[in-house]
């Protein structure tokens, strides 16, 4: 992984063009999400995370996905009121993307790459698929849809200053 991870373009899910370069100095864990899925409850857990380690140096990043059985099919301003109501989501969200296939987001290319998963699969398997990035990009680790936000805690603590 290199720094070039930050200067890759995103859009917010608000619609304003972006980059993850004010993030460069922080751990980030990037996840994909949907909120019609059953690892939905997860948004819980990453907004706990958030709150517990922001002054700390870590940011939560939500990449909404729809293409695992169309499980995120609202438009974007319906998933932030979505988030915010159901599960008082405060981390930044963007604009919702592909993370597989000939059109999957070169932010994901770049973490798939960074972090292959089981057997060296390139794929994002799931939902809620989190990708941890060691400040400056030294280090990426992929963690399963199943693994709870909770679970990361240790994984976290350990890149934090």
């Amino acid at each position: 992984m290199n720094s070039d991870l930050y200067d890759i373009p995103c859009t917010t899910i608000s619609g304003e063009e972006t980059t993850l370069a004010a993030y460069k100095d922080k751990v980030v864990l990037v996840v994909n999400t949907a909120s019609k899925c059953g690892f939905t409850p997860q948004y819980e857990g990453l907004e706990a995370l958030h709150k517990d380690y922001a002054e700390k140096g870590l940011v939560v990043l939500g990449f909404p996905c729809n293409q695992f059985k169309q499980q995120e099919p609202k438009g974007d301003g319906e998933i932030a009121s979505f988030c915010q109501m159901n599960f008082g989501v405060t981390f930044p969200l963007f604009a919702k993307l592909d993370v597989n296939g000939p059109s999957a987001h070169p932010l994901y290319t770049s973490l798939k790459n960074a972090a292959p998963g089981l057997l060296g699969s390139k794929g994002v398997k799931w939902n809620f698929t989190k990708f941890l990035v060691a400040p400056n990009g030294a280090s990426v680790e992929r963690f399963a849809p199943a693994t709870k936000p909770s679970q990361l805690v240790s994984a976290i603590e350990k890149l934090l200053p």
